[in-house]
């Protein structure tokens, strides 16, 4: 069992930054891919930004390439989403997940979830 804790969510004018934290404890933190995820009001959970269990590769989706960055740093069990130039559309409720893969983009790959933080960008 891998247990997760976001913090870090807030509401923030359009153009500012946050910095998302994902604490994780249980089963060895190194030995798992780390995923965001983030749902709005009325979509679906959509793919933010994933890093590789050692932290060397990252993928982001389209929406957030540029403006976003994840890190991973296993020595402190916590995984991170650094977001720039926030805009209205980024408001969402943010999770972050934990895969045993290598790395993953799909949720279905996630086994371990965190209960989210909410992010609210304003105009």
């Amino acid at each position: 069992q891998v247990q997760l804790v976001e913090s870090g969510g807030g509401l923030v004018q359009a153009g500012g930054s946050l910095r998302l934290s994902c604490a994780a404890s249980g089963r060895t933190f190194s030995n798992y891919a780390m995923g965001w995820f983030r749902q709005a009001p009325g979509k679906e959970r959509a793919f933010v930004a994933a890093i590789s269990r050692s932290g060397g590769s990252t993928v982001y989706a389209d929406s957030v390439k540029g403006r976003f960055t994840i890190s991973k740093d296993n020595a402190k069990n916590t995984v991170y989403l650094q977001m720039n130039s926030l805009k209205p559309e980024d408001t969402a409720v943010y999770y972050c997940a934990a895969a045993q893969f290598p790395i993953a983009t799909m949720s279905r790959n996630y086994d371990y979830w965190g209960q989210g933080t909410q992010v609210t960008v304003s105009s």
